[in-house]
């Protein structure tokens, strides 16, 4: 087994689809374009990758730890140049796509650890025999990852099926080509050839990999409605599936905290990155008490992110179109707009961080995912009514919820059907922190030691000394 790129984005036009060209969302200028692979790179990608899996499961898992911390080296050697096409192909900062670069190599660390200690169990049977647990790779791993956090989330997945002895083909977002291509270039020559081969393309090319015979396992971040689809064609072919889809986070505020902290904890949740994160805060259930403070709060949250250079843009005018067709369908059923809520004029994608009051469950900027940088506010009597609402919808990522009464804290978690449920912070948690998401975001755990998991079968061993035949 050789070591060299394996990135599938050449050949003639007839091997070809559709070439993906990508314009900055700051300014409108093209960063570029990369040729989106056809189905026979599809189909040899896959090929490949059975070809040598087995191969690489019989590689020692300390071996191929030394591995995944070397390709973690390649990763922070070659993070300033894929920050930069991070910056111009999504909008993000530079600051946050190098932490976002850091913590994909920090990830591709930690399954280095983790992936010698993955093991079985040992099993009660017998005093003169054996009976124990041993794990086994699924395979060939198809992995489909966005472009939000588009370094960290791939190096999460990759890290974790290699770690445990799958080989991958990795199809980053069509959102971001150049981002996925130079990753896949800094990876695959950390590993021998087929190992770990990038796919670049869009919605056509992830078809193709779940039409695709000899894959195992799927493991999908992105949106409910591939998610979806991506579940129904592993139904046909038996692959598991792994998805972290779309979200429709709740913030619940009671009336015990102060208003301005929780306008502050609102303004990260619905803001950050422009919205654009899986466990934004989505929609925001406030206690009466402490409204009218904490909705004027909130409000200057927004116009201080409205200045002129502080909020970056959305991924791409698309985004933003989806984003102002939920903003304005609000304002025609009586949301009230209390800061932003226009598209503003000149080149890029940006859109305003924007505060609606006066939102019902009747909105789609309440009942759908926006992933733009809105806080719809609904205000509520009480307690038990916010967390009926909060609790309510199609979705089941994350929930979050502040109070100061450690009885409706416990409420809080004991109602919502959620993967994760914060308490006083709408980001944060313990390294090492895992989760199932329910409902229409998800399956599986995405991140964590529970992840070696999911890209692992069990096998049960008995073992017995030979004996004789009876009467012998």
């Amino acid at each position: 087994m050789t070591s060299e790129p394996q990135t599938m984005t050449r050949g003639s036009a007839a091997e070809q689809g559709a070439t993906l060209t990508i314009h900055d969302p700051r300014d409108g200028s093209e960063v570029g374009t990369v040729e989106s692979a056809g189905r026979e790179q599809v189909a040899l990608a896959v090929q490949l990758a059975r070809a040598v899996q087995p191969e690489w499961a019989a590689v020692a898992p300390a071996e191929r730890a030394g591995m995944l911390r070397s390709a973690a080296g390649a990763l922070r050697d070659g993070a300033d140049h894929l920050a930069d096409l991070n910056s111009r192909e999504t909008g993000r900062p530079r600051d946050e796509a190098l932490a976002g670069i850091e913590a994909g190599a920090a990830t591709l660390e930690q399954y280095a650890e983790l992936g010698p200690l993955h093991r079985g169990h040992s099993l009660r049977g017998s005093a003169l025999a054996s009976d124990y647990t041993v794990t086994v790779p699924r395979g060939v791993a198809a992995l489909l990852t966005p472009w939000n956090d588009p370094v960290a989330v791939a190096a999460g997945l990759i890290g974790a099926a290699l770690a445990t002895g799958n080989t991958v083909v990795h199809k980053p977002s069509e959102r971001c080509p150049h981002v996925g291509q130079r990753l896949g270039e800094l990876l695959s020559p950390c590993f021998p050839a087929g190992v770990l081969t990038t796919l670049s393309g869009g919605p056509d090319v992830g078809a193709m990999l779940t039409a695709e015979d000899g894959i195992d396992v799927y493991a999908h971040v992105g949106s409910s409605a591939t998610g979806a689809r991506i579940a129904r064609a592993a139904v046909l072919t038996g692959a598991h599936v792994i998805r972290e889809n779309g979200g429709n986070d709740p913030l619940l505020i009671d009336d015990d905290v102060d208003p301005a902290w929780a306008a502050e904890q609102a303004a990260i949740g619905a803001f950050s990155n422009s919205g654009q994160i899986c466990t934004a805060v989505e929609r925001i259930y406030v206690h009466d008490a402490i409204a009218d403070e904490f909705c004027a709060a909130l409000a200057a949250e927004a116009r201080r992110r409205n200045e002129p250079g502080v909020l970056a843009p959305l991924v791409d005018r698309r985004m933003r179109e989806a984003v102002d067709s939920q903003v304005q369908a609000a304002r025609k059923m009586g949301a009230e707009v209390l800061e932003g809520g226009e598209i503003p004029e000149g080149p890029g994608a940006h859109y305003p961080a924007t505060v609606l009051l006066n939102c019902t469950e009747q909105m789609d900027v309440m009942a759908e995912e926006t992933f733009g940088p809105v806080a719809p506010v609904t205000r509520v009597g009480t307690f038990d009514e916010g967390l009926k609402l909060a609790a309510a919808g199609r979705y089941g990522l994350a929930a979050n919820v502040l109070t100061g009464r450690i009885a409706n804290a416990q409420k809080a978690v004991a109602t919502f059907a959620v993967g994760t449920v914060k308490v006083n912070a709408v980001f944060g948690g313990a390294p090492g922190g895992s989760a199932q998401p329910r409902g229409e975001s998800g399956e599986g755990f995405g991140y964590g030691p529970e992840l070696l998991d999911e890209f692992c079968t069990v096998k049960v061993v008995h073992i017995e000394a030979p004996g004789k035949a009876s009467g012998s």
